[in-house]
Formats: structure tokens, sequence, C-alpha cells
């Protein structure tokens, strides 16, 4: 094995040569380090948040929790209260991440995430669906409790296959997909608002504090099936990192690299689906941190496309800071997704203003 530094003139970027027998690969510094910064602060934001509560912990005692040195009710407070709650948040916000890394770098459109495609608003009409529709009667018992997040799951899957289904046409366009997500989210807006019209008011109070996207009282029966779903997911879209590549180059250059292409879409759009489907059924939708979070790890790591690993960190760190904010410096405890909204708004508003004047110059 031998490594070398890239010279100025061979590459627009600096890096590092690395061979390993008849294999060779470029390493750049910048995508490590910054994987590497995020999981020093997402560590430290997560010590941070278990500490802070009605019962204050020092982060030297999280810590000391964290690998077993805990004393009296700390473990208690720490591993059974407070953590369900911060590892959600970071499952979540790794899997939102990731996956609108992948959406964007498919749809090679930097608007593309799992709000503007309808993924999210799709998981919300099944949870409203769960709220009202099981209100009361036989049914009731059935769908609500554990009801919720799984009628949440099958309505981001639901309208991941309709996405899926709707945009084909000999292949999947990043800008047909765009253009059917859209119409997916304003039917599923519809559906919402429909739902909730015809709720109780107490239902439909519920209803509303679910679809703003919430970390209260999360527990571990939420965070063990979201890992256990992002352990198969994650290998899966980091695989993908070749196929994605050659993707963003348009179809014809993917086909000249030996790509197949219909089934690389399909996999890519389905892994990341899958993601979004088990991030919203465990904490609700929180929005706008797959749209955000893939252009700061672009800009921060460098690259022609949104490093994945990179995207997730940074989404994880998002969420467990938002919602850290939201507890302990906001005079009111806000559900998450409200501060991820108020932060994501913005930004929307200036891809769009900045698209339009790069499209005129």
């Amino acid at each position: 094995m031998s490594v070398g530094t890239l010279p100025p003139t061979s590459a627009p970027r600096r890096g590092t040569v690395v061979r390993v027998g008849p294999a060779s690969g470029v390493l750049r510094w910048r995508a490590v380090a910054v994987p590497a910064a995020a999981v020093v602060v997402l560590v430290l934001l997560s010590a941070v948040s278990l500490g802070r509560g009605d019962f204050p912990i020092g982060v030297p005692d999280v810590l000391r929790t964290l690998v077993g040195l805990g004393e009296g009710a700390q473990p208690f407070i720490v591993l059974e209260l407070r953590a369900p709650r911060v590892v959600v948040g970071l499952l979540v916000g790794l899997a939102l991440g990731v996956a609108g890394a992948l959406f964007q770098t498919f749809a090679r459109n930097p608007l593309a995430s799992p709000d503007t495609l309808g993924i999210t608003m799709g998981a919300s009409v099944g949870a409203v669906g769960a709220i009202v529709l099981g209100s009361g009667g036989a049914v009731g018992g059935a769908l609500t409790g554990l009801g919720i997040p799984l009628a949440a799951l099958l309505g981001a899957l639901l309208t991941g296959v309709l996405l899926f289904l709707l945009a084909w046409r000999a292949g999947l366009d990043g800008y047909r997909l765009v253009l059917v997500g859209i119409a997916l989210w304003s039917v599923g807006t519809a559906l919402t608002d429909w739902l909730l019209t015809h709720a109780e008011i107490h239902d439909a109070a519920s209803a509303y504090v679910w679809i703003t996207g919430s970390l209260n009282a999360r527990t571990w029966d939420h965070a063990v099936p979201l890992a256990g779903a992002l352990a198969v997911l994650l290998p899966l879209a980091l695989a993908a990192g070749r196929v994605l590549g050659a993707l963003q180059f348009g179809d014809d250059t993917a086909r000249g690299l030996g790509v197949r292409l219909q089934t690389a879409q399909g996999a890519v759009v389905l892994v990341a689906v899958g993601c979004v489907a088990f991030a919203v059924s465990a904490a609700g939708p929180i929005t706008f941190v797959s749209l955000v979070v893939p252009h700061i790890a672009v800009r921060l790591a460098g690259g022609s496309r949104p490093p994945l690993l990179a995207s997730g960190l940074l989404g994880a760190v998002l969420v467990v800071g938002a919602d850290l904010v939201t507890r302990t410096v906001l005079p009111e405890a806000l559900p998450v997704g409200i501060l991820t909204a108020v932060l994501g708004a913005p930004y929307l508003l200036w891809l769009l203003v900045r698209g339009r004047r790069l499209s005129t110059v």
C-alpha cells in the first residue's frame, strides 16, 4: 500500500492517491474531516441533551453513565428516560440526511427531497387516518398506539410506490419525478385536511401534534425498529455510491459506464423511500432536514454531489441540536419539526431565488 499527494495540476481538488495492490483511489481529506467533526459534535450535543431536564446532570457524569460508571439514579434517568429521545432523534436525522442526498443526486435537482416529493405527506395521511378513523369503536384499539407509526410507515411506502410507478416511463427522469412528487404532495395535503375537518376536536389536536414532527415521549419501542431498518438500508445506500456517481451525469453516461439503468434507479429510489418511511413512522414528518442537510454537506466536504455519510451525520446533528434548542433555549418547549421548518423554509426560498438568478445569467 502506498500513498502520494496529487499535484495541483493533476486535479482541481487536492487529495491523496491510495494504492492497495492493483487498485487505487483518491482520498479527499475534506470528505474524511467533515464526518469526523460531525461525529464529535454529535457526541457532545447528545451528552448535553441527555443531561438536560428536571434533574440536571453534567456532561462528565453523562459520559461516565454511558460507559457504565454512573451512580445512584443517573443510569435510570439517562438510559431509560432520556436516551430513547436522543437516539430516535439521531437515527431520524441520519435517515433523513441520507435520503435527501440520494434523492438530490438521483434526480439531479437541488429541490428534490422527501418533503417536496410527497413521501412525508403520504406518511402524514396514514397517521392522521389512523388517529381520526381509529377513534372509538371496535377498530379503535387496533389502529391506536403502535398502529399510528405502522400507518405512517404504510402511507410513506404507498406514496413511494405511486411515485415510482407514475414517474416511470422507460426509466425514471429526475424532472418528471419532481413533478409527480409535487402532485402527490398536493393530493396528500388535501386528504389530510379533509380528515382533520371530519375529526373530533381531541383527535384533531393529537393529529396536529404528530404531523408537526416531535420527539416527545419517544421510547425504545420507537428506536429499535428504526435502528434495525437502518442497519439494512444504510449499507445499501453507501454501497450505491458508484452507481450514484454515474447517475449524476445523466442516463446515457450511466449506460456507457455499464450501469443497468432501470435496476439502479429503482434500487436507489426504494432505499431512499425506505429510509424516509421508517424515520417518519418513528417521529413524524420532521420537515426540511432532508432538503437542507445535503446542501450543507456538499459545501463543507466538497465534491460534485452530496456525500451520503456526511449528509447523514449532519442530519443527525441538526435534529438532535434542534431538539436541544427547543427544550433549553426557547421559552416554551416546541416539537422539533417546528424549528426545522422555521430554519428550512427560508432556505428553500433562497434556493428558488438563487436558481432563478442563475437561469437569467
